[in-house]
């Protein structure tokens, strides 16, 4: 009897071996693993039976769907919106995602660009590289800078991202306000945590204001000039999440009006962002291009769920991060109790100590 296909796609690149032999071990070798690249995705999900990974790339879904013949989609991305299109959320393909894996790093890059917003490190650093003609003299310009300290922080999205998040920001923030779907199991460090019906609310009030948000067709666009007019003036707003959440041109006529005080962002809406696209000219904006998550060991964390989910399937139990038909609808599973979610079993599971890091350092990235 032939083995079935387990095709694996995490980046541009096929996986490194020593992943695919941890995966292989997880699957007692009962797979034929097909370990490919982006170029190659979208043909080899036509003949997979499992997948772990994303697809960064156009995938037939409709097709995949059809054939019957996968049954479960690993994502190796805690956004899912790569491959929940009405054909997968209809069917009975199991997905499970990596929401949590990465809320650490994604966490940390958001406080990062919030505090060089705030002490307008783009000017500086832009200063610092600008010789005005004069190879012998930098002139640095004296400019005004924000304190995070004692104000008011609105997370909207309290999942893995936005907890962690509030984790982070805590020691500067003077109040944390947040909204979420679920407005249950507050943390100790959020003052106030409301209901989604109440962003308003939320915008209103915050100094600042974290997107952790899944895109689905609810969220789209939901940052639109219309909300974008709900913000305290001066207000920064971070983008975190997906760059879809804010529609641009909105966001450009906000800072151009000046009724944002800035705009921090991990993504952006295109993405890549053209060339000519006037948020590059803003002094009061900072884009980083997805890298977030680029953490070097992210793959082996990668691997600590994929190879617990296994080790669930083939024993039945309940799968990390399985979403309902509600969940594929929304993006993320559901922090209702229906499903065991990662931010809480990594904390008993989790390979990190027996890898050797230290390799991992900023000429490897």
């Amino acid at each position: 009897m032939n083995k079935k296909n387990l095709v694996v796609c995490f980046r541009a690149a096929p996986v490194e071996e020593r992943l695919i032999a941890r995966i292989d071990k997880a699957w007692s070798s009962t797979l034929n693993i097909v370990n490919v690249g982006q170029s190659e995705v979208a043909d080899a999900l036509l003949e997979a039976d499992f997948f772990c990974g994303h697809a960064k790339v156009p995938v037939d879904w409709e097709k995949v769907v059809k054939q019957e013949r996968l049954k479960w989609i690993q994502s190796s991305a805690a956004g899912m919106d790569w491959c929940l299109v009405p054909a997968t959320i209809q069917s009975d393909i199991t997905i499970t995602t990596a929401a949590g894996v990465l809320s650490d790093q994604v966490a940390e890059h958001g406080l990062a660009l919030i505090l060089a917003w705030g002490r307008n490190l783009r000017s500086f650093i832009y200063d610092m590289r600008v010789c005005d003609g004069n190879p012998d003299y930098r002139s640095f310009k004296r400019k005004p800078t924000f304190d995070l300290v004692g104000k008011t922080v609105g997370i909207v999205g309290l999942g893995g991202v936005g907890r962690r998040f509030s984790q982070v920001v805590a020691p500067f923030a003077g109040k944390i306000l947040a909204v979420d779907l679920f407005p249950n199991n507050k943390p100790e460090q959020v003052a106030e945590l409301w209901p989604a019906d109440r962003l308003d609310d939320l915008l209103a009030v915050s100094d600042v204001v974290f997107l952790s948000l899944p895109l689905n067709e609810e969220t789209r666009g939901i940052f639109n000039a219309e909300r974008l007019a709900k913000f305290k003036p001066g207000a920064l707003l971070a983008n975190l999440a997906r760059g879809p959440l804010v529609v641009t041109d909105d966001l450009i006529k906000a800072l151009q009006s000046e009724r944002l005080g800035g705009y921090v962002c991990d993504v952006t809406s295109p993405e890549p962002l053209p060339a000519d696209s006037p948020l590059w000219d803003f002094d009061n904006v900072l884009i980083t291009p997805h890298v977030a998550g680029q953490i070097g060991w992210r793959f082996d964390d990668i691997c600590d769920i994929y190879c617990e989910n296994v080790r669930r399937y083939l024993s039945g139990e309940p799968l990390i991060n399985k979403l309902s038909f509600q969940g594929k609808k929304w993006g993320f599973p559901l922090r209702d109790g229906s499903v065991p979610l990662w931010i809480d079993v990594k904390k008993i599971y989790s390979t990190r100590q027996s890898i050797n890091r230290a390799k991992y350092d900023f000429k490897n990235f």
